[in-house]
């Protein structure tokens, strides 16, 4: 139909009286807002603007008046584009507010143009515009969108704190306008949470916090600080929902009367414009972990019913999730305890090698690393570490370091040490594999390495060899790096049993060695910055050690590591005397007399040299006897004396209780009386039998 065009009446309905009547109903029945715009974007009609609400006072303004937009200048652009003929608006949603109720808005507007009688191309006569109120649709659906955030966002870490950001982060602004997550202070530690009610002296602390952008102060609570502890206020919604453990709806206004116990609160509640407060108890299974505070401040909504049923369904999955990180947290204490006390409790004395250590504590609770004084002033350095977090984790890692340390006493060689010690993981995994189908360490895999190597201060030797870890990495004292190629073996629980390789090389005095668990060693770039490091001799290894540590990338740190320094040295020859001994039956009395004669010259009591002399008389008959050349006795004095003969025997003496009519068989009983510990070692030149004592007033090594 052309504008031109008159529509045909119907017989007995004068001209103009179908649309006055179809006009008449649309504005007087229709559910949705109707308003007629001039040009000048002025209502000159409209229908009732809500349930109410009439539509005096409105007639004459401007629509983004009437309406109070958020946006005004942004909508009226629209309209104008709209009657300037660029096509109708649909579906357009706008905020605002009526001039004269409170409280925010929520509108969908559709804009039509009003053509005149020259059609679309001519002027307009104004715009028809619809307005729904979907307030209550987009509380709603503001509702459900808050509580998918909290379902997304929440429950995804194992740490309080950590949780507690993302719940309020989940809320704050889309449903809240400032948010308080407060946690009892012990379950943050760890510690059980209290059964309610909760007790009105219980020490709360702020784990987190938020706020929207309208609200220009960062806290709800003067004074109290993310990561500050309070007491609840008694007689306060806060203390009434910990005692009862129900959610509280509360208007704020300055006549509230319990505002006069938390003067401190009152204050910072007046200066953000609070208005309403919902306060719900962070509860599980009848235990308050702690509680959810939420604020609506200035202009937007008061919170309703459904608003505290929606925050009482959030926080009952904020609970569950943060008793997760706690338990975690909790296990985690455990571990890093029983790891703490299974770890070297001091600095151990090394007669050649100054050592130090740097332990990151973390996830991971298996990292352990030793320091082994050896026979012959040798020392033994490890590192290693088990796969995992957890107490598990930490117990396999006591059991390995234990069983290294018996073996390191047998005096093996390193990938001797390394193959006893995978005979122990393998029987560890089969008894785990062997649990029952219901215990949930059954289907856990078990995995460790180990790096094991022997510093000799009298060769200046390092003999190193690794299961499943890395090599460790040697600095010489002038600042360059020394290759030290060691092959890879299979970790400790690998089906892989393929035998251990040893790698040895010779260092100077004052060469740096960097036992390094593999956390600390992820890339070619790390063992670049780490060898960089160390090549500074003038500083002390606890000072290269922290200097490695402060250059860590935070996931590193976070996740634990160890690392063990080691300063290579040599003994003075003023404390070592070595002779080379003839293979003959008056040898032993020629030792007594070279030992009585050097150990007084090293000022010792006559008690301690009397005992050596019988115990180097033992050992040197034994040798003279039983041994073949060559022959040679080495004392050494640090913490302890170390007496040790030499020959050129691979067979070794055994321990024997002699009955009293024996002629022989009491040498080694005699000398394991007398001294602390003893042994052999054997080298491709034969053995050295050993033995320590103790000096009065000296600790001991061992």
């Amino acid at each position: 139909m052309s504008y031109a065009e008159t529509p045909a009446m119907p017989p007995g309905i004068p001209p103009g009286g179908l649309d006055d009547a179809l006009l008449k109903v649309l504005f007087a029945q229709t559910a949705v807002g109707l308003f007629v715009l001039d040009p000048q974007l002025r209502l000159v009609r409209a229908n009732s603007l809500v349930e109410g609400v009439g539509t005096e006072g409105y007639i004459g303004l401007r629509f983004t008046e009437a309406f109070r937009l958020d946006d005004p200048d942004g909508s009226e652009q629209l309209l104008k584009r709209v009657l300037a003929g660029e096509g109708p608006v649909r579906d357009h949603l706008v905020r605002g507010r009526f001039r004269h109720t409170p409280g925010d808005r929520v509108f969908l507007v559709s804009a039509y143009r009003l053509d005149g009688p020259d059609g679309p191309g001519g002027t307009g006569l104004g715009l028809l515009s619809a307005v729904v109120d979907v307030t209550e649709r987009e509380r709603a659906r503001a509702r459900e969108s808050a509580l998918a955030a909290v379902r997304d966002a929440v429950g995804g870490s194992l740490d309080v704190a950590a949780t507690c950001r993302a719940f309020i982060d989940a809320l704050v602004p889309g449903f809240a306008d400032l948010a308080v997550v407060e946690v009892v202070d012990e379950v943050l530690r760890g510690a059980d949470p209290p059964v309610g009610p909760l007790p009105p002296d219980t020490p709360l602390r702020r784990a987190a916090s938020g706020r929207c952008e309208a609200v220009e102060r960062d806290e709800v609570i003067r004074g109290h600080p993310v990561g500050g502890t309070r007491r609840l206020p008694p007689r306060t919604p806060y203390a009434l929902a910990a005692a009862d453990l129900r959610p509280r709806l509360v208007p704020l206004t300055a006549e509230t009367p319990w505002l006069d116990a938390d003067p401190d609160g009152s204050r910072a509640l007046a200066e953000t414009g609070a208005h309403t407060l919902v306060v719900v108890p962070l509860t599980l299974r009848g235990a308050v972990l702690g509680l959810l505070s939420l604020y609506r401040c200035g202009a937007a909504e008061p919170f309703d019913e459904e608003d505290v049923s929606l925050a009482g369904t959030a926080a009952t999955r904020a609970a569950l999730a943060i008793d997760n990180a706690r338990r975690y947290e909790r296990e985690h204490v455990i571990a890093s305890t029983v790891q703490r006390r299974l770890l070297p409790q001091a600095e151990r004395h090394q007669a050649a090698v100054e050592t130090a250590h740097v332990l990151l504590p973390g996830r991971d609770s298996g990292c352990w690393f030793d320091t082994i004084a050896l026979s012959g002033a040798r020392t033994a350095l490890v590192v290693g570490g088990v796969a995992g977090e957890g107490l598990q984790s930490a117990i396999a890692m006591g059991q390995l370091r234990t069983v290294i340390q018996a073996l390191a006493g047998l005096d093996l060689e390193p990938e001797e040490v390394l193959a006893r010690l995978k005979e122990t993981a393998d029987r560890l995994a089969d008894e785990r594999a062997a649990l029952p189908p219901s215990d949930s360490l059954q289907g856990e895999e078990l995995r460790a390495g180990c790096v094991y190597g022997v510093y000799d201060p009298f060769t200046r030797t390092c003999t190193v060899a690794r299961a499943g870890h890395p090599a460790p990495l040697v600095v010489g004292p002038d600042g360059r790096a020394v290759p030290l190629d060691v092959p890879e073996g299979a970790g400790l629980f690998d089906t892989d049993g393929a035998l251990f390789a040893p790698a040895t090389v010779t260092l100077e005095e004052g060469s740096v060695l960097a036992f390094c668990s593999a956390e600390l060693l992820a890339d070619e770039r790390a063992e670049e910055h780490i060898t960089r490091t160390l090549a500074h001799p003038g500083r002390s290894l606890q000072q290269l050690g922290d200097d490695i540590v402060y250059a860590l990338p935070d996931d590193t740190r976070s996740a634990g590591a160890a690392l063990l320094l080691a300063r290579t040295g040599t003994v003075s020859e003023h404390r070592v005397a070595t002779w080379d001994l003839a293979q003959d039956r008056t040898t032993p009395a020629t030792a007594r007399l070279l030992v009585r004669h050097r150990l007084q010259g090293w000022g010792l009591d006559e008690d301690t040299v009397d005992s050596t002399e019988l115990i180097v008389s033992e050992l040197v008959t034994n040798a003279v006897r039983y041994g073949t050349p060559p022959l040679r006795l080495r004392l050494l004095l640090d913490t302890t004396l170390t007496c040790e003969v030499h020959d050129g025997s691979t067979a070794s003496p055994h321990l024997r209780h002699a009955r009293t009519v024996d002629e022989g068989g009491r040498g080694l009983f005699i000398v394991s009386s007398l001294a602390a510990h003893w042994g052999a070692r054997h080298g491709p030149d034969g053995k050295v039998l050993w033995t320590e004592q103790d000096l009065p007033g000296a600790g001991t090594t061992r």
